[in-house]
C-alpha cells in the first residue's frame, strides 16, 4: 500500500466523523492479536535501487487494556 492511497482510506473515515476521529488506533494481526499503535515514522532507504525510496513505519505496542470484543463493522 502506498502512502497515497493509505492518506485517502483514512479521510474516509476522519472527514465529518467525530466518532472516528475519538476512535482507538490498533493493528489487527492474522492470529486475531491487536496492538496498539504508538507511531508513525517516515524512513529513507539506504539500498541504491530499491523501486521505492521511503517508507512509512508504523510502531506498534501490546495493548495496554483490552476492550470489549468487538461487535460489527461500521465503515
Amino acid at each position: 500500500m502506498q502512502g497515497r492511497f493509505f492518506r485517502q482510506v483514512i479521510n474516509k473515515f476522519m472527514v465529518n466523523s467525530e466518532v472516528a476521529n475519538n476512535a482507538r488506533v490498533q493493528v489487527y494481526m492474522p492470529n486475531g492479536e491487536t496492538f496498539d499503535v504508538c507511531g508513525i515514522q517516515l524512513m529513507q532507504n539506504k539500498i541504491i535501487g530499491e523501486r521505492e525510496s521511503h517508507r512509512l513505519i508504523i510502531t506498534v505496542e501490546p495493548t495496554q487494556w483490552h476492550m470489549g470484543k468487538m461487535i460489527k463493522k461500521v465503515g
